[in-house]
């Protein structure tokens, strides 16, 4: 059975791409999701909130004067020798493109336009085969528009764009006011292909303390069915390379993910619940049903079940939603 798929014009194997988690920044972990059979990895994103703050730190050891004795000076950093974590994220993905054969897809988090183009130049010449552009953002200053946000994404992408030759993702959230329309604006833009979705991680309230608290929760085959809507529906209007990310746990919430037009799938949460060899599985059960359907390709059910293709638009639609309520309690 034929598995193999294209995303961002790179020629993979299978659909299982290693998303980016705890196992996609270390070595150990990542030649070991080769070993299990990925078809290339994302690595974590790199933060400019944190490289800010190692800059920071690393201005303030150059340049303050020793405030007790001359021995301090010999705890200060010494320039030539001060590396701040973007050009260890550099050096990181120079290394993991030596030992492994599959695909890198480094990852960004920028605030700023100018950082957005720096590290994207910087992770092209390290090697990196591929970019993923990560607009997780959460708005919580209410002067600041839904407009304003989505075209500070769409500048950053263009400067991207711009300096690297490499091709581009951009990992969105669900939540814009009009999700495909962002999505044909970001390919106009330049952008090689979409990931749908990112994950919000939402705080959780300590009544007692008085503080918020922040607890990793992995995800379930429920949090899937917001990506199948959206795949669904970009799919059928914009021309570009989809993955997706979120929700995907058994073979069947593969097949729904490529039905409505994923390229590929970000695995990340099955893979820290079931362990690496849980791709075998995936790939075994994917292929029987495959063979048990008689396709003779993955690519070959690829947007079968998009908003163009299914009987019922309407189920993807506002109607979807007065169905469910007005049935409601129903016998």
């Amino acid at each position: 059975m034929d598995l193999s798929t294209t995303f961002l014009g790179i020629p993979l194997a299978n659909p299982f791409v290693a998303g980016a988690s705890p196992f996609t920044a270390r070595m150990e972990t990542i030649k070991q999701l080769e070993d299990a059979g990925v078809s290339a990895i994302v690595l974590p994103p790199l933060f400019e909130e944190q490289l800010m703050k190692d800059e920071m730190a690393l201005f303030h050891t150059m340049y303050t004067p020793a405030e007790s004795f001359p021995e301090a000076l010999s705890y200060f950093a010494e320039p030539e020798r001060a590396i701040v974590e973007a050009e260890a994220y550099m050096a990181f993905i120079a290394d993991v493109k030596k030992h492994i054969r599959i695909p890198v897809i480094a990852s960004i988090n920028a605030v700023t336009a100018a950082r957005w183009k720096d590290y994207a130049v910087g992770m092209e010449k390290a090697g990196a085969d591929a970019l993923e552009l990560d607009f997780y953002y959460a708005a919580t200053d209410a002067s600041e528009s839904g407009r304003t946000i989505e075209r500070r994404f769409l500048l950053a992408l263009r400067r991207v764009k711009r300096n690297v030759s490499i091709p581009v993702s951009v990992k969105l959230t669900g939540f814009h006011t009009s999700l495909a329309h962002f999505a044909r604006q970001l390919v106009g833009e330049g952008a090689d292909g979409l990931v749908l979705l990112h994950r919000l991680y939402e705080p959780d309230i300590d009544i007692d303390n008085l503080e918020p608290i922040s607890k990793l929760q992995r995800s379930d085959s429920r949090e899937l069915l917001l990506r199948l809507r959206w795949l669904a529906i970009i799919s059928a209007n914009v021309k570009c390379s989809l993955a997706a990310s979120g929700g995907v746990h058994v073979m069947q919430d593969v097949v729904k993910a490529i039905m409505t037009g994923a390229d590929c799938v970000q695995l990340c949460s099955t893979l820290h619940t079931n362990g690496m060899g849980h791709v075998k599985t995936l790939r075994d059960k994917l292929v029987s049903w495959l063979e048990q359907h008689e396709y003779e390709s993955m690519r070959q059910m690829r947007g079968t079940m998009n908003i163009e293709h299914i009987p019922d638009p309407k189920a993807l639609s506002r109607a979807h939603y007065m169905h469910l309520l007005s049935s409601w309690g129903t016998p």
